[in-house]
């Protein structure tokens, strides 16, 4: 049997389920576009190839080899993009939540059955129905968990509006000796600049005590506010824009100490470097393309 634990986000790494780009199928249609940035690249003919993304993740799966991390990969369906396995589930101490997503991505969780099996039936749980939540809005952070969601009435209108305010009670409900802090993140269909799909696309600790974050993914000043003033300004790496856009927040640590990230974020590896951590850079700009990067891909299973 496996023993889930995650407590927070940069705990050394021992197991994480690593996502797939084998067989993701052809290029999507506009139509089928689930965010602003995957439809821009569509549009402009310059949609990732299956082939630079499997090679991207290669790279991704070697540095977990050399940190002797457990990989676990989804059997690879026909067709089907499987890169993001944040989306379909997520860890909080014990216990496996099965998220509420787009109900084509059902079989995705499906595929992940070579962990399913291994964990106390009793510990993967299912959210009733009108509980929408993604883990790319999840962030356990110790005695917190961290939920980006929107809350608005058009809620309906965005396909990018992820994780509604049922979820953030949910998760209250779950963890009652936990304090669960809700973030009202900026939403957009059309404009992938102004568009925060999830929590981790504008948000992110780092080590023991420190956060990248983007103020304009924000809707609420005072939540944003409530960051900085929890982590410190000195101790938080502020993100551009433009650079939101190329996901400098969705790095992932494989404990407090060790950072994977994108080769091109050279601001931010400076900073990160700057401040005592070891930076993996790996080539992730080509999967970048679909709104996700390297949290987006993986789901944690086991920290100490």
């Amino acid at each position: 049997m496996m023993q889930l634990h995650i407590q927070n986000e940069t705990d050394l790494l021992k197991a994480v389920i690593l996502g797939t780009a084998e067989n993701c199928g052809p290029i999507p249609t506009p139509e089928e576009a689930y965010d602003p940035k995957s439809l821009e690249h569509i549009l402009a003919g310059t949609y990732p190839k299956e082939e630079d993304m499997v090679k991207e993740m290669k790279a991704f799966a070697q540095v977990f080899e050399k940190y002797s991390v457990e990989v676990i990969r989804p059997e690879v369906l026909k067709d089907c993009n499987q890169i993001f396995s944040r989306d379909i589930a997520f860890v909080i101490e014990d216990k496996l939540f099965h998220a509420n997503i787009l109900p084509d991505r059902e079989r995705e969780f499906e595929a992940i059955h070579k962990v399913l099996e291994k964990v106390d039936p009793i510990k993967i749980v299912r959210p009733p129905e009108e509980v929408h939540i993604e883990g790319g809005d999840v962030m356990p952070w110790n005695e917190y968990i961290f939920v980006g969601t929107y809350t608005a009435d058009d809620y309906p209108d965005y396909i990018t509006a992820r994780t509604n305010k049922a979820a953030v009670a949910y998760l209250a409900e779950q963890f009652p000796h936990k304090t669960v802090k809700s973030f009202e993140l900026r939403k957009s269909n059309t404009n992938a600049k102004e568009n925060a799909l999830h929590l981790d696309c504008c948000f992110q600790p780092v080590g023991k005590d420190k956060a990248i974050l983007h103020k304009n993914g924000f809707l609420v000043e005072e939540e944003y506010q409530w960051l900085v003033n929890f982590f410190g300004k000195e101790n938080i790496f502020e993100i551009t824009k433009d650079e939101m856009y190329q996901m400098f927040s969705n790095v992932f640590s494989i404990s407090t100490e060790i950072v994977v990230s994108e080769q091109n974020f050279t601001r931010l590896n400076d900073w990160l470097r700057e401040k005592g951590f070891t930076v993996e850079e790996i080539p992730y700009a080509e999967i970048a393309k679909q709104e996700g990067l390297l949290r987006c891909s993986t789901l944690p299973l086991i920290r100490e």
